[in-house]
């Protein structure tokens, strides 16, 4: 896979980042589809918070009939277990906690960075954050499935991080249940997880954005 980079969103006022955001997309799409959502948050202005929206690679899809699109990895069957392909994904989230390292190695404290994923994204933030070794301010999971719970090699330095969940319960895409069973085996393995539904399919909704405004306020404050 090769990597076809990011989207970077500096702080508004000009002021040097003292967090970071990343936001990883869904299948199909790129960073920009989230680069609405920045201005959406009516984050505090003294938040001096840096966005990464990082572009999946090109991939062929098997459930698309091979399809070559943006993917982080790909999807072997749309079954409700959602068979990946694990390797793939891992390397991924690889890609994203080197990302994450640059931030640290620039001066951001990793307790000030949040991994945020959409859909096949955030298979990738669970990844990438709970097995990232060391503490990360918060983990969100929007619209989506925790695709390596069975194997998961988890991090000691984020057994402590804060998770929320949010998931549409009228998704055809990505069943809500799958969202409530990432959550849940999360709780089993001793996270505290805050679980959030709306009334949305495989979207965000106005409530959904200002509880992620609200969310990422008291976590960077």
């Amino acid at each position: 896979m090769t990597a076809p980079g990011e989207l970077v969103i500096e702080p508004k006022d000009g002021q040097p980042a003292d967090a970071c955001v990343f936001i990883i997309h869904g299948l199909g799409a790129d960073g920009h589809d989230f680069e609405p959502l920045v201005p959406a948050l009516a984050l505090p202005k003294e938040a001096h918070v840096r966005f990464i929206m990082p572009h999946a690679p090109r991939l062929p899809v098997t459930i698309n009939g091979g399809m070559v699109m943006p993917a982080w990895y790909d999807i072997l069957a749309m079954d409700l277990g959602r068979r990946v392909d694990e390797n793939q994904l891992k390397k991924s989230a690889e890609r994203i906690q080197a990302l994450i390292q640059e931030q640290i190695d620039q001066g951001i404290d990793s307790q000030r960075i949040i991994v945020a994923g959409f859909s096949q994204g955030g298979a990738v933030a669970y990844q990438a954050a709970l097995t990232f070794p060391a503490p990360l301010g918060g983990l969100l999971a929007m619209s989506t499935y925790f695709a390596t719970a069975d194997n998961i090699d988890l991090a000691e330095a984020n057994r402590q991080i804060p998770v929320e969940v949010q998931h549409g319960n009228f998704d055809p895409i990505v069943p809500e249940s799958l969202g409530r069973s990432g959550a849940d085996r999360l709780k089993a393995m001793g996270y505290a997880v805050n679980y959030r539904q709306y009334p949305m399919a495989h979207a965000l909704c106005p409530q959904q954005i200002n509880d992620i405004g609200k969310w990422l306020s008291t976590r960077l404050s």
